[in-house]
């Protein structure tokens, strides 16, 4: 006899997750009571700089439409083209050419001023590098690099220690960390003595932070309806069609759009997009210090920590310099395994857009260059976009007014730039070695958006594939290390005694 589907009626919101997960609350109230978990995750929300007022406004633009999954494609109106020549410029390393030459020149006096910077974005847990695991990927010792195994961390030292030698200055190091990532990073340097670099390491402290909703049923339904999904075979679609059903079903009973709180504490919140790196930089002072401790400063160079081909060139820091734009993003040419939008002519103006905004899918095959996320902010110009200056960022740690200015500054511009709203699925352990996955919306904002913005200006620099190559999955590591990228990577590095 044919199995029904189990038939949905809307049960209390406990009874809904009693019935996806039975024993999951129960296991949660054997090891914290219910008031400790919020307590906890009151403690989380005051250390990382949670913004009420945004997060409520949010909800209410999510509740009302205005923002959700279906909302985050810009409309379909939109022309999307490939960018043409005219707006990236393309980097050589010709040296016989005068005017790489001359960028080269600017570059290495800028360096010898100790005029620049690098920042590596931390925040993040890497699950696509650990199918899922809760590991720290900046710490992770993924790659043997002359003899020893070495972590992302300290192959971007490695490369600023190498700049510091042959110039002479200490390369100042920022480390992006998030509520995940910056107790582990933390220890790690401190065990490690920041891999036995001999410069400036800094940890900015992510001073932002999200908090996961309950999903909207038409975003769930526009995610598994709408858009492209893989076809299973009659019985597996009807068990999936069916959880899916649950799920929609537990999301109503729970409140759509309002917090998600059945879990443990680190779990109801995310870390709510990179855009916020830059500005927690000038939120937590970060920045202030680094310009205390070197006045000199000028320019940030600013990347993920899984573009391991990046580094200080004299040649692209000359080229940013001269450019006198505020903020420089290199691209490179897209492969097919490239996912997540590019650089790209909107409405006739060229900006970087995510794929998750495009307003058709298949606009993503037009596009030539892939976002690296590697950028140059030129620091000064950066201040004045957002009405600051460097007197503002200095006197925040003792002044109650520029931090005000600070904070009022900030807020302004990121208002502006797109809220995307993701969902992401969630694990709840509950005891016993199980655990079951639910859907869970949140907010993000994203760096590459702030290009929409006319009074930021912004160019694009076209870079070789091994600079601007990502490692998102230990798969790509054999071709990484076959084609020649490891060996160039190590080229560029420097290690401390007993590690070398």
């Amino acid at each position: 006899m044919r199995r029904k589907s189990p038939v949905w009626c809307r049960p209390a919101p406990r009874a809904a997750l009693e019935a996806l997960a039975p024993g999951a609350l129960a296991a949660q109230s054997r090891t914290a009571s219910r008031a400790e978990l919020d307590a906890e995750a009151a403690r989380i929300k005051e250390l990382n700089g949670f913004d009420a007022e945004a997060h409520e406004h949010n909800k209410r633009l999510l509740k009302a439409g205005t923002i959700g999954v279906g909302n985050n494609r810009l409309p379909p109106t939109t022309t999307v083209e490939d960018v043409r020549a005219g707006d990236v410029a393309i980097v050589s390393n010709d040296l016989t050419d005068a005017t790489v030459a001359r960028y080269r020149q600017v570059g290495q006096e800028l360096l010898a001023q100790n005029a620049v910077a690098v920042v590596t974005y931390g925040g993040g847990l890497g699950s696509r590098w650990t199918d899922g695991a809760a590991v720290v990927k900046l710490i992770n010792p993924f790659v043997v690099m002359r003899g020893k195994h070495r972590s992302f961390a300290e192959v971007h030292l490695g490369k600023s220690w190498e700049v510091m030698h042959t110039y002479k200055q200490p390369v100042q190091q920022v480390f992006t960390t998030s509520f995940l990532t910056h107790e582990p990073t933390q220890t790690e340097f401190e065990i490690t003595r920041n891999y036995g670099y001999e410069g400036p390491v800094y940890l900015s402290r992510g001073q932002s932070i999200g908090q996961r909703v309950y999903p909207l049923e038409r975003d769930l339904r526009f995610l598994w309806e709408e858009l492209s999904q893989q076809k299973l075979d009659e019985q597996a679609q009807k068990v999936q069609n069916s959880l899916r059903e649950a799920y929609i079903q537990w999301a109503r009973s729970q409140g759509e759009g309002e917090d998600y709180c059945d879990n443990v504490p680190l779990q109801r919140f995310n870390p709510p997009g990179h855009f916020y790196e830059i500005p927690n930089l000038v939120r937590n002072g970060t920045l202030a210090h680094m310009l205390r401790d070197n006045p000199a400063l000028q320019h940030l160079m600013v990347h993920n920590a899984d573009t391991l081909g990046v580094f200080l060139s004299p040649i692209m820091l000359g080229m940013h310099q001269l450019s006198e734009k505020t903020i420089n993003f290199e691209v490179t040419p897209r492969r097919y395994e490239d996912k997540g939008g590019g650089l790209a002519r909107v409405n006739e103006r060229a900006q970087l857009v995510e794929a998750l905004a495009l307003p058709r899918e298949e606009d993503e095959f037009k596009l030539s260059y892939y976002n690296t996320l590697t950028n140059w902010v030129n620091i000064d110009r950066y201040l004045a976009t957002l009405g600051l200056t460097r007197a503002d960022v200095l006197a925040a740690a003792t002044d109650a007014a520029a931090k005000t200015k600070i904070n009022a500054a900030l807020h302004a511009v990121e208002e502006r730039v797109p809220t995307y709203v993701t969902i992401k699925d969630v694990k709840l352990l509950w005891g016993a070695g199980q655990e079951d996955v639910f859907p869970v919306a949140q907010f993000e904002k994203l760096w590459g958006d702030i290009t929409w913005l006319p009074e930021c200006a912004c160019g694009f620099l076209a870079v070789e594939r091994r600079r601007g190559q990502q490692l998102k999955d230990p798969a790509q590591l054999d071709r990484w290390v076959r084609d020649g990228s490891r060996d160039y990577v190590a080229s560029k590095a420097r290690f401390a005694r007993g590690r070398a």
